[in-house]
């Protein structure tokens, strides 16, 4: 789409009151890459709006072309002092872009603000995933997993290593 102007682009953190377009954006994702992510479309179709709340939570962030919602990325914390960067998507045509640059350094800087590492688990067949992660720092542990139970997609363990000083 030639015609996408990546300063008409605003990367953000979501408010409850982008629900809708949280919503919309992640089901839009789990439909576009199923085996990028640990959660399922029908899992999440299955939500109240009580779960989308609760994922709005910062570092909740949503990449915004005008008022429709074109991507996101957010974390939670999976143990003390341990964000895990989550649901980073984008569409297609807004991928390459360095959007997803502006999404994880949200996250990430939320995230050392409260002094916490930060983590991350990727496919091993998702290559272009896996070079935006490597080209922002994030280094593989060697720890793999299965993507969900019983799946063949494996999963890599990523960190963000802390800067000198």
């Amino acid at each position: 789409m030639d015609d996408v102007q990546p300063d008409a682009v605003v990367v953000r953190f979501a408010t409850e009151a982008d629900l809708e377009a949280w919503q919309d954006v992640r089901l839009r994702s789990l439909t576009d890459a199923p085996d990028a992510f640990r959660s399922t479309v029908e899992r999440e179709r299955a939500f109240t709006d009580d779960d989308w709340r609760a994922r709005l939570r910062p570092p909740a962030v949503l990449v915004l072309d005008g008022d429709r919602a074109v991507g996101l990325g957010g974390g939670f914390e999976v143990r003390p002092g341990v964000v895990i960067v989550v649901a980073m998507w984008l569409e297609p045509e807004w991928r390459g872009r360095g959007l997803s640059r502006q999404v994880l350094d949200l996250v990430v800087d939320w995230a050392r603000e409260r002094d916490h590492e930060v983590e991350l688990e990727v496919a091993s067949d998702a290559s272009a995933a896996r070079a935006v992660y490597e080209r922002y720092g994030f280094v593989y542990t060697g720890e793999t997993s299965p993507l969900r139970e019983g799946s063949s997609i494996v999963t890599h363990r990523m960190v963000l290593p802390r800067p000198p000083g």
